[in-house]
């Protein structure tokens, strides 16, 4: 029966057109329909021009309609649904950019509210622990449009050479590529297979677990101990439950240095944090990738900027151009290549302290989520104002905790202990 409503699935999709789809009620739509029959929508408008209040949950659903039809024609499968995280940077930042380069007070304005915006709407999503792809959209499209802006702006003004061109083409090309590479795979952490047993249908929730989740069924993974009996099993997983090593969402046990990502649901080897920059955790798999992107970034926006600035201040020295460049508002494509030049001068300082807490981090052999559970137990050494953290565990000196750093990625996917390891 399953496999025969896999492929009834399978067919209705196949003779989906380009434009329609099939929306969270099971139904088949048309993007051309996106204003229609919105019930939800009718119902707040309606209470709105009553003047009645809204009820609690009249938002969230309004939300989910319009996530639910915000799509694009696709060829394959029918229209894909679109994220709307991604939207806002595709509008405010060029819309601020231009705005800012208007006159130097906008630019002082624009510059300052903008890092405060996104520091805000971080508050926001990290309170929620919420995936969002808002920061990698942001992150991305402000790569693209420097480049673009780079193309049109500065290089029609005859002072970039072709082989400057080529260093900050393969740069932003080097940087995506690093970028691709790092959203991979982190290194989740794998059960046993060997103590697989089989896997059960449960309809009632679990603990730990949100019972929405695949419509109110969870899938658990059995092993043999666990068919000791219901109280036996009860009894084991609550032993298990209280050491430090099991986890209780994933339902594997953990090895050393490894964390559950909340925001991921995932359980990552040599787990370091959440980046919302990438969408995606920094672990044992890809955390060399993640710094390698980290220093192409810099090293091409670090040079693109200083490219730039030539350019449109070609009188100033290069350390004093940010600072003073008289004259840089009199024309509007000057004024916005020199704001283009202070937001990405921005990024770079915001990027440059993550990259040198990240060097710290690996030259003491401790993870961002260690140092962070460390200070909050004071159980470390601390340093310049909590930027160096030493846990003094798995310290190996200088050279050690880098040559581990270096060859870490060729110990991935160790097996997920027995759960009898426990007892």
């Amino acid at each position: 029966m399953k496999k025969r409503a896999n492929k009834v699935q399978e067919e209705e999709e196949e003779t989906l057109c380009c434009c329609e789809y099939v929306n969270r009620h099971g139904e088949r739509s048309h993007v051309a329909a996106c204003c229609c029959d919105c019930e939800d929508l009718d119902d707040v408008c309606d209470r709105f021009l009553k003047r009645e209040p809204q009820k609690p949950e009249s938002l969230s659903q309004v939300t989910e309609v319009v996530e639910d039809r915000f799509r694009v024609p696709w060829l394959w499968g029918g229209a894909r649904k679109v994220d709307l995280s991604v939207i806002p940077p595709l509008i405010l930042l060029p819309v601020l950019l231009h705005l800012a380069a208007l006159h130097f007070l906008l630019g002082i304005v624009v510059l300052t509210a903008l890092p405060g915006l996104v520091l805000w709407y971080y508050y926001i999503t990290h309170r929620k622990k919420g995936r969002t792809l808002f920061f990698l959209s942001l992150a991305l499209f402000s790569l693209a449009y420097m480049y673009y802006l780079f193309m049109t702006e500065v290089l029609p003004r005859g002072d970039i050479g072709l082989v400057q061109l080529l260093v900050v083409t393969a740069g932003v090309i080097f940087t995506l590529v690093a970028l691709v590479y790092t959203k991979r795979e982190p290194g989740i952490v794998l059960p046993n297979q060997e103590l697989v047993h089989s896997t059960v249908t449960y309809y009632s929730p679990l603990a730990d677990r949100d019972p929405a989740v695949n419509g109110g069924t969870q899938e658990v993974t059995m092993t043999v101990l666990n068919r000791a009996g219901s109280s036996a099993q009860s009894g084991l997983e609550l032993k298990e439950s209280s050491r430090k090593n099991w986890c209780p969402v994933c339902r594997v046990v953990r090895p050393p240095r490894a964390g559950h990502c909340r925001i991921c649901g995932v359980c990552v080897l040599r787990l370091d944090h959440h980046c919302v920059w990438i969408n995606s955790c920094v672990g044992q798999s890809n955390h060399r990738s993640f710094l390698l992107t980290l220093v192409l970034f810099l090293l091409t926006s670090l040079y693109g900027i200083s490219l730039v600035l030539q350019s449109v201040c070609p009188r100033q020295h290069l350390l004093t151009a940010l600072l003073y460049c008289p004259g840089v508002y009199n024309q509007y494509s000057t004024a916005l290549c020199f704001t283009c030049a202070w937001y990405s001068s921005i990024v770079t300082v915001g990027l440059l302290h993550l990259l040198l807490v990240q060097v710290i981090n690996v030259s003491y052999n401790v993870t961002e989520r260690e140092a962070r559970i460390a200070l909050r137990d004071k159980t470390a050494r601390s340093a310049y104002w909590g930027l160096v953290v030493d846990t003094g565990v798995y310290s190996r000196g200088f050279r050690g905790n880098w040559a581990e750093f270096m060859t870490m990625g060729d110990k991935l996917n160790p097996p997920s202990p027995a759960p009898t390891d426990l007892v």
